[in-house]
């Protein structure tokens, strides 16, 4: 059965994959129902085939490991995939419409991305994230001193030089509970400056 396979249509998960296998005219000619550790050992035993996707969550990294057994492996838009879709939505339907969608001649596919490119894009989503923090955490210093009548000054620059200064100057104002409170939240701020300057 599997010496007639020519494309796969593979629903990716976290934990269980859906697979459609078709032959040469679009007959299904397999449905599996992998759990995580069993996929790569079906793929690697297989002839090389057309593999179906849609991009997202993971798609990136199994194309890349499926690519690795010589199998020729297209991700589409989950939009695009979305009107080949037969019957209700299940995780078997989705991978028969993969399958049928990668075959088509006017399909639109996605370029695979190779790990130093998603090294780079990750990078700036984890910037992202930091700066955001970094910003939470400033609002919340200056948030929490306005409740013992200290003010810092808004801005990342000007708060950054005002911290240390107007803690040690405003020291009378904190008991020693808030002193140690801000004291941390302090080692916080510059912890979170160190990684952003990287």
């Amino acid at each position: 059965m599997e010496k007639h396979l020519r494309v796969l249509g593979i629903d990716i998960a976290k934990q269980i994959f859906h697979v459609v296998g078709m032959d040469e005219t679009g007959n299904i000619v397999l449905r599996k129902r992998l759990p995580r550790g069993a996929l790569m050992p079906f793929i690697a035993q297989l002839s090389p085939v057309v593999i179906g996707m849609e991009a997202w969550g993971g798609a990136h990294y199994w194309a890349r490991r499926f690519r690795e057994h010589g199998h020729c492996v297209k991700l589409m838009a989950p939009q695009f995939v979305k009107p080949y879709v037969k019957s209700n939505k299940h995780d078997m339907a989705d991978a028969e419409a993969m399958g049928e969608a990668v075959t088509r001649p006017t399909m639109r596919f996605v370029p695979v991305k190779e790990l130093a490119q998603q090294d780079i894009q990750a990078l700036p989503r984890v910037r992202e994230r930091l700066v955001r923090a970094r910003t939470a955490l400033m609002n919340e210093i200056r948030g929490l001193l306005s409740e013992y009548g200290i003010v810092l000054p808004k801005g990342v620059v000007k708060f950054r030089q005002a911290l240390l200064g107007t803690l040690e100057q405003e020291q009378a104002k904190l008991a020693e509970l808030s002193r140690e409170v801000f004291y941390q939240l302090q080692e916080e701020w510059r912890a979170l400056e160190q990684r952003l300057a990287y």
